[in-house]
């Protein structure tokens, strides 16, 4: 019992699937390579697709009258409802970038009246220092018309300084040519 190998199943159940597929493959070759089968078979089809778009059209217009939907029916509502949510996406996306660009006008608005009320405050300091200006400028006007005044007064007291200074210089002259005037006429 030892020489002889142990029975395997599966062996031989495969080899009989191999022999029965060969056997069917050939019958199978033999009735399709026939030219009367491949007529039968096209003719066959034939009238089978007839059957099936007549059987189609009858179909549709059974349910178009009991109101039911078709699969062609289904199909165009699936195709809607897809191409509602791929605008809605866009429209959504469209909304956001909407959305981005008022908060950055927002911003922008922002800066500028911030900027505004920058240039209407210096504008505000350069208004009260302008007046000041004025005020000093007039201040300054008075000043230079007092100090044309006093430099008027000066010159003239410098002028009155140097008169003086001459009669005092011409009367240091007479007191001392008097001295040698009445040395000379006593020594007559």
């Amino acid at each position: 019992m030892s020489d002889k190998e142990n029975y395997d199943p599966y062996e031989s159940l495969h080899k009989f699937s191999l022999l029965w597929e060969k056997q069917i493959n050939d019958f199978i070759f033999l009735l399709t390579n026939n030219k009367d089968y491949v007529k039968a078979s096209h003719k066959g089809t034939d009238l089978h697709a007839r059957f099936l778009e007549t059987f189609k059209k009858n179909h549709e217009a059974l349910a178009g009258a009991l109101n039911f939907p078709t699969k062609n029916d289904v199909t165009n509502v699936a195709n809607l409802t897809l191409q509602a949510e791929e605008k809605m996406e866009a429209l959504e996306e469209q909304i956001w970038d909407l959305q981005d660009s008022v908060k950055s006008q927002n911003k922008e608005i922002e800066s500028v009246v911030e900027v505004s009320k920058e240039i209407i405050k210096l504008t505000k300091q350069l208004k009260n220092e302008l007046v000041k200006t004025k005020k000093e400028l007039s201040d300054t006007k008075s000043l230079h018309a007092e100090l044309q005044e006093l430099k008027f007064e000066l010159l003239k007291l410098n002028n009155f300084k140097q008169e003086f200074e001459t009669i005092k210089d011409l009367i240091k002259e007479e007191k001392s040519a008097e001295p040698v005037l009445t040395g000379t006429a006593s020594g007559n």
